[in-house]
């Protein structure tokens, strides 16, 4: 039986801000069912305040014990639940992870060291030594490194594997090379190990660490490894090359799932995606928008330059004004992205609705009711809001970056058939932009064309099933 333990700071349906927490969410159930009765799948992840009573209520404490971070004696809790096949590790520590919010803390090397630490401390309380340790982003980098260096030698921790995925390269963990003992308990004759670019270097020491490197595209595994894209790692990425690879991230099919979603207005599947329209309607009048049939545009993001905001800034006022269509807005970022999308939504209050918030439930609203979702994405490690969209029916039109490139195809039919299961564009232009939406809405215009696109866009697989596979032929091939 191939052991595994997943590292994590974050996973739904306990505590997510993004990505990572779909995918520590649904991977490790994908690869439970993938596997059957030869894996033994496990999640280790902080107990943060945002864990609902409702999880709190079915765990069991499994172990107590205190963890050393270099002068200080901290106390460590181990709570467990099992959920779909994945028994799942909670960390507690009141001081550490007691919170108003999962990040942003002036002390998170400080709770993430711990929190790496107490992973492997773990292992020997529990009586659960994996095979492979699988950390993901810097955050839980560490635990690869503590292994590494101080774990090695004890008994049951000498072969374990270790695989270390990065879901956005932009956030490393950087800190002054000063407090590489002081706070992090690491001995300055492993300062080489750490450092990179002047300071200490978490995610850098993780891909040095561990047997295996991955990232969540095949295209991104590519784009890393290049200055435009890597954040000042890519001769890292490149010297490690041999132990790179991308797969692509998948989506969770229960909670993603247009024909039993209960936070939808009504439900369809590819085969009655004449029931979708309903949502459409129901989502303008809530929103006091016109209920029109023209093409209804969202754009489901963070406010932020390498999403592509900018982009959408440059062409929003001309393509409102000068066309027929609407346009919703979801997220929060940078205030003068947000401020934008208020004044855009006050110069046309008939085809702009702006909600700056974040709102799991209402992005769902919003990706059944839309013909298309705008993602022109700078840089894309994977991105999930395409898949989802798809899934739901609602069209890409994205750029052909890291994961988008790997997901999305340009629209074409030949021979009858639709090929493309989107629109895409290469260049980081607001003028490609702005052309494939007038492509898109071409497409909207021709009642069958955009009906088979949408047919050919909800039947495109992008479940974890395949990822799943490929994930368990990695750790398979570790020797």
């Amino acid at each position: 039986m191939k052991k595994i333990l997943f590292a994590g700071s974050e996973c739904m349906p306990f505590a997510a801000t993004g990505g990572l927490g779909d995918v520590l969410g649904s991977l490790p159930a994908a690869l439970k069912k993938a596997g059957g009765d030869d894996v033994d799948v496990r999640v280790v992840l902080p107990l943060y305040a945002a864990v609902e009573e409702k999880w709190r209520a079915q765990m069991n404490t499994v172990a107590i014990f205190d963890v050393q971070l270099s002068w200080r004696k901290q106390y460590c809790g181990v709570l467990s639940l099992e959920k779909d096949g994945v028994l799942f590790y909670f960390i507690d520590n009141e001081y550490y992870f007691k919170r108003g919010s999962l990040y942003g803390h002036y002390d998170d090397g400080e709770r993430f060291a711990f929190f790496s630490l107490a992973v492997v401390e773990m292992m020997q309380h529990v009586g659960f030594f994996p095979d492979v340790l699988h950390a993901n982003d810097w955050q839980s980098a560490m635990s690869i490194v503590y292994l590494n260096l101080n774990y090695r030698h004890r008994q049951g921790y000498e072969y374990i594997k270790t695989v270390f995925t990065i879901h956005n390269i932009e956030y490393q963990g950087q800190y002054d090379m000063a407090i590489l003992n002081d706070l992090f308990g690491i001995d300055w004759k492993y300062c080489s190990i750490m450092e990179w670019g002047g300071c200490m270097n978490l995610m850098k020491a993780a891909i040095e660490c561990a047997d295996r490197v991955t990232t969540v595209s095949e295209r991104y595994a590519g784009e890393i490894q290049s200055p435009e894209y890597a954040h000042g790692l890519e001769n890292a990425l490149r010297k490690y090359s041999y132990k790179l690879s991308g797969i692509l991230n998948g989506i969770d099919y229960n909670f993603y799932d247009p024909h039993t979603d209960p936070d939808i207005t009504k439900n369809y599947m590819w085969r009655s995606a004449y029931n979708k329209p309903q949502n459409k309607t129901a989502l303008q009048k809530d929103l006091c928008l016109p209920e029109s049939d023209a093409p209804l545009f969202a754009v489901i993001s963070r406010l932020v330059s390498h999403k592509g905001i900018d982009l959408v800034r440059e062409i929003a006022y001309k393509a409102v004004r000068d066309n027929d269509m609407q346009l919703i807005v979801l997220g929060t970022g940078d205030a003068h992205y947000e401020n934008f999308f208020r004044e855009l939504e006050g110069a046309f209050r008939d085809k702009v609705r702006s909600m700056i918030m974040y709102d799991r439930k209402l992005s769902k609203r919003i990706y059944a009711a839309s013909d298309f979702l705008i993602m022109p994405s700078k840089s894309e490690p994977c991105g999930l809001s395409q898949m989802i969209a798809s899934r739901y029916g609602s069209v890409p039109i994205v750029r052909e970056t890291g994961g988008l490139y790997d997901s999305i195809k340009g629209y074409w039919v030949e021979d009858g058939q639709v090929r493309g299961n989107g629109f895409t564009f290469y260049n980081y232009s607001s003028a490609e932009l702005y052309d494939r939406m007038q492509a898109a809405m071409g497409v909207y215009r021709d009642e069958e064309a955009f009906k088979k696109l949408r047919k050919k866009v909800m039947t495109t697989d992008f479940s974890w099933e395949s990822s799943a596979a490929k994930y368990l032929q990695l750790y398979n091939s570790i020797n």
